[in-house]
């Protein structure tokens, strides 16, 4: 069973470097060389075996999702990926398994232009913690607290998908193939953030449900607002297998869709299509923002409607 050096050298010896990284794995801290004119965006994710993930999930597919949540901060930021450092804590020296999960974690990095310029490693309960590094021109930075009275509210993509996975696997019943790997392989929608410059006001990713996190939007913005439910984005997938209520609650409370909610004024919108048609991902309006406080919830029928949760928060359950 190798040592921890020797898996420490594993990592290094796979790991990508930047023209911008003055010094990398291997020295008591990185050395890296920031463009004039930038500033500099940091965010942190840990993930842990049977809360972010469960137990069963390939190592591949952990190491993709470790990295994938974190590049999602940064797209959410508007900046551009450029380095990493992962602090990983397992319960033995397994290569095999580490080989995979840098299989993963490797492949998303280098597919963003990310390098892994130092971490950790120790002996305990399946665990991950990422910093993710980016960068953004200086005051471009999309922040949460910029929405405005009368913004249209964007999702990217679909919604509910992973948060459907998840259900099928606790139910241990039939279950989808696609929704288990949008579960295990969100993606990052970093081009979007960039594309989202000077158009968008406000931004979050989606980690936690849609109703929590773009909550988090309208009290940093000092704003309410109004969702549609028949407005959310549901793939074929996730309409096969839930009914049309079960949907609303797995897309506002659910959680892990790693999509961006965004918040631009109405007279954008043409602007914003554009921009998305040119990378290939669909936009859809689902709300406006509203004076006041709260978030309001209106069916198809123009009824209103409450959902029975709020979304995900640590120590008041599991996600797996």
């Amino acid at each position: 069973m190798p040592g921890e050096f020797a898996l420490i050298e594993r990592i290094r010896a796979r790991a990508g470097r930047r023209d911008d990284v003055v010094l990398g794995i291997g020295d008591d801290a990185a050395v890296l060389a920031l463009p004039p004119g930038h500033e500099l965006v940091v965010s942190c994710d840990t993930l842990v075996a049977g809360v972010h993930f469960p137990d069963d999930t390939a190592p591949a597919d952990i190491g993709h999702k470790a990295l994938a949540v974190n590049l999602s901060d940064l797209a959410a930021m508007a900046a551009t990926p450029a380095w990493c450092t992962l602090a990983l804590t397992l319960p033995e020296a397994n290569a095999a398994w580490l080989d995979d999960f840098l299989d993963g974690f490797l492949a998303l990095a280098d597919e963003h232009g990310v390098s892994l310029v130092g971490g950790d490693t120790t002996r305990g309960p399946l665990s991950m913690s990422i910093t993710v590094h980016g960068l953004v021109p200086a005051g471009q930075a999309l922040r949460r607290d910029g929405a405005r009275e009368g913004d249209d509210i964007w999702v990217t993509g679909t919604l509910g998908d992973a948060a459907g996975g998840l259900a099928q696997w606790r139910a241990r019943g039939p279950a989808s193939a696609k929704l288990r790997h949008r579960l295990d392989r969100p993606t990052p929608r970093v081009q979007a953030g960039l594309a989202l410059r000077g158009l968008a006001t406000a931004g979050i990713d989606l980690s936690d449900g849609l109703a929590a996190d773009l909550g988090h939007v309208l009290a940093a913005s000092g704003v309410g607002a109004r969702l549609e439910l028949g407005r959310l984005p549901s793939s074929r997938t996730l309409a096969d297998h839930f009914d049309e209520a079960r949907r609303w609650t797995l897309q506002l409370t659910g959680g892990d869709d790693y999509e961006l909610c965004f918040t631009a004024p109405a007279a954008r919108a043409f602007e914003i299509e554009q921009a998305m048609a040119a990378i290939d991902l669909p936009v859809t309006v689902v709300g406006q923002v509203e004076a006041g406080a709260g978030l309001r919830f209106g069916t198809p029928d123009g009824d209103a409607w409450t959902p029975p949760a709020d979304g995900y928060q640590h120590f008041s359950g599991g996600h797996a």
